[in-house]
Order: structure tokens, then C-alpha cells, then sequence
């Protein structure tokens, strides 16, 4: 009697593992990686040199504007249709060991299936990334593929390793035009298979649910709008992003895509220009583990210069504060010291990581002045000396007033 209730509560413990593990994008892509690099070892990571992902409202026609985005770009490879590969043996294994095909198996599925020499000069992908965490990993990916790029750029292995080309392809219809095309959509799947059912000639073709039912496809629409569009726009800033209003007929939509993908086209750079660019980080990969990076350099402070960084938070607060307090409302302060602190570039560091981790920004310009100091009673010369004065501009978000009119 005594087993049941352990067994329960290791259930309900991986549950809440697994919980944990699909919110986690950095893990699940660092697991799939490594399961990757294991498997198949790192020089054969060699991912297709151009990849669309696909996605769109229900109904907007992703299926029908497949084959033609494949024609437009010369691709042979047949598109990766996510719903499709969740019925692979793969999948199907999971599910028969009742395990879940949640984001961290999608991706490995995924990435897997882009690994075949079939995708090698490009493939299109239907139906990924669909949720946060897959659209995390879309970014991981390419940030890997650079890494992979500028480290075997110089070696036999470079011809292996292209610059990645990612494309966001997003078909987009409103609300009302994704349910009603969706329900006739499914009204002809049921003509269609009553035909087959009736001649026995053809194939039958899958009815979806969603399609038969106005308030599920109503639902339907209503999760790709708040999960997968919402997700979707946060890789504009990365990559070539295609948005496509499908509100039109199927020629309209296609010329559309036409032009989007030509003027995208023009802009991508030539291998040589983006190896030279490639080794300047971009700033999204600077700030993204900046805020730790601070924190250990603030804490090595305190560890290995002690004495020196108390000085600087005194000097923040006996010379910078009342003068920063003072101008409190319009976020933007500029203080001027003389201060023997400063002189030591390691007090300079210091002073800016404080003020950042404190919320604000500062920026130091040095000062150099010549003062009259002597005059040489025989030669009545002049003696000078270099006074360094330390600019200080900081800002900071200031404090509203409410005006009257």
C-alpha cells in the first residue's frame, strides 16, 4: 500500500520537471544541441543555407503558397509540415511510451529533419515555430550557425558552413475570413470524401475538427493571434521578415509574395562582406547576458579591489547624489570633479557599473587644462600644471509633472 502513494508523488514531480523544462528555451535548445553534436558529432551540423519558416492564420493558405515560395527560390526538397512530423515513428514513440510531444521533442524532430542531405541548399518549414519557446530556439539556431560559420570559415570544412538565411513568412487574414475559410474548407472535405466514399475512386482527404465547427475554428484563429503571431513578431528585428496579407485571390497573394521575397532578396549580403561584418558581435548578443556580466564585475570589486571601490561609492554619493537630486525632474545631470579617485582607470569602470546597476547611465569625458601655477623669479617664466577635470553626464529616467494648460 505503501508504493502507490511514492509512485504518485514521482508522477506528479516529473510533471512539474517537465513543466519546468518546456518554459526553459535555453535549455531545451542546449539539450537538443547536444543530443545533435552526440549523435551525428559537430562537423556534420551542416544545416540547410536557407530556411523559410512558414506560418500563417488558419485558412490563409500556407498549403496552397508552399509549393510556389519552393518554385520562386528553386527548391526541390519537399517542405517540412510540422503537423505531419508529429506522425513520425519518432513522435509516434513518445506518445505510444505516454510521454508528450511538447516544444523540447518538436525541436529535436525539427533540427533533425533539417539535417538531411536533401535540405542542404534550402527547405521550407510549415507550422514552426509556433510558440515562444520555438521561436527562442529559432534564434539560438542562428546564433549557433554563425558560431559554426566563423569558426570553420578558414578550414576545408567552410564550403559546409554557408551564412544562414532565415525568412519569416507570415500569411495573415483577419478573423472573420479565417473562420469562414475555414468552414468551407471543411465543407469541401466532406463533398470530397462523400464522392470517394460514393465512386470508390480518389483518395480520402483529412477532415479537421476545427473545420466543422464555427466556435473551434473560431478558437483556433483566436490561439494563432495571441500564442504563435505574437511570438512570431519578435523575430522582425533578426531576420527577413515576410509579412503577406492574404486577403485576396490566390494570384493577387502569390504577386504579393513575389515582390516581398525580390526586394527581401536584395538585401542579403555577399559571403565575403558578411564573414568581414560576422566578427563584430551583434548588439542583441551583447545585452543579452550583460546584466550577469555586471553583477560579477561588481562583485569581483568588491572581492579583489575592495578599498578602492568603497571610495568610488563615496565619491558617488559625497560629490555626484545632491547634484543628481537636483535634477531629478529632467533625468539629466552633468558633474564635474577633480577628484585624485578617478585618476586610476579601474575607479573609472568602477564608477559607470555603479551607476548602471543603480539605473542609471553615465558617460566620462576627460578633461585636460593647463593652470598657472609659478613664476621662475630668473627667467620669469611661466609654470603651468595639468589640472584633469573628470565630465560626468548622467541620465536618468525623470519625474512627470503635470502641466496646466
Amino acid at each position: 500500500m505503501a508504493s502507490a502513494p511514492a509512485d504518485t508523488t514521482q508522477d506528479k514531480n516529473s510533471e512539474k520537471l517537465h513543466d519546468l523544462e518546456v518554459k526553459d528555451a535555453q535549455l531545451i535548445f542546449n539539450s537538443v544541441w547536444a543530443s545533435l553534436e552526440q549523435g551525428v558529432g559537430e562537423e556534420q551540423l551542416r544545416f540547410p543555407k536557407e530556411i523559410f519558416w512558414l506560418n500563417g492564420a488558419p485558412g490563409a493558405g500556407k498549403g496552397t503558397n508552399t509549393n510556389f515560395i519552393m518554385q520562386y527560390r528553386d527548391l526541390t526538397a519537399p517542405p517540412l509540415v510540422v503537423s505531419e512530423l508529429l506522425k513520425s515513428p519518432e513522435a509516434e514513440r513518445l506518445k505510444d511510451a505516454g510521454m508528450l510531444v511538447g516544444d523540447r521533442e518538436v525541436v529535436e524532430i525539427m533540427f533533425r529533419k533539417l539535417l538531411e542531405p536533401v535540405y542542404k541548399s534550402g527547405a521550407v518549414v510549415d507550422g514552426f515555430p509556433r510558440t515562444k519557446v520555438q521561436v527562442e530556439c529559432v534564434k539560438l539556431l542562428f546564433t549557433k550557425l554563425v558560431e559554426l560559420r566563423n569558426k570553420y570559415r578558414d578550414t576545408l570544412f567552410s564550403e559546409y558552413f554557408k551564412k544562414p538565411h532565415f525568412h519569416i513568412v507570415v500569411l495573415f487574414v483577419d478573423e472573420k475570413e479565417s473562420v469562414r475559410r475555414q468552414l468551407y474548407r471543411g465543407e469541401q472535405a466532406k463533398a470530397h470524401n462523400a464522392e470517394v466514399r460514393e465512386s470508390g475512386v480518389g483518395e480520402l482527404v483529412e477532415l479537421r475538427a476545427t473545420d466543422l465547427d464555427p466556435d473551434a475554428a473560431l478558437n483556433r484563429y483566436r490561439t494563432f493571434k495571441e500564442k504563435t503571431y505574437d511570438a512570431l513578431k519578435e523575430l522582425r528585428e533578426i531576420f527577413f521578415y515576410h509579412f503577406i496579407n492574404a486577403h485576396a485571390s490566390i494570384e493577387e497573394v502569390r504577386a504579393r509574395i513575389d515582390e516581398e521575397l525580390r526586394y527581401q532578396g536584395s538585401l542579403e549580403l555577399d559571403e565575403a562582406t558578411y564573414d568581414r561584418l560576422s566578427r563584430i558581435p551583434v548588439a542583441s548578443s551583447l545585452s543579452k547576458h550583460a546584466r550577469q556580466d555586471l553583477v560579477d564585475r561588481l562583485d569581483s570589486y568588491e572581492r579583489r579591489h575592495g578599498e578602492l571601490f568603497a571610495q568610488v561609492v563615496d565619491l558617488i554619493q559625497s560629490d555626484f547624489l545632491p547634484i543628481i537630486e537636483r535634477h531629478a525632474i529632467s533625468g539629466s545631470a552633468v558633474v564635474n570633479t577633480e577628484s585624485a579617485i578617478l585618476h586610476d582607470p579601474e575607479a573609472l569602470t568602477m564608477l559607470i557599473d555603479i551607476f548602471s546597476e543603480r539605473g542609471y547611465h553615465a558617460i566620462i569625458d576627460i578633461n585636460r587644462e593647463e593652470i598657472p601655477e609659478s613664476i621662475d623669479p630668473k627667467t620669469f617664466k611661466i609654470k603651468t600644471r595639468i589640472k584633469r577635470i573628470h565630465r560626468v553626464r548622467v541620465q536618468f529616467k525623470g519625474s512627470e509633472i503635470r502641466r496646466g494648460r
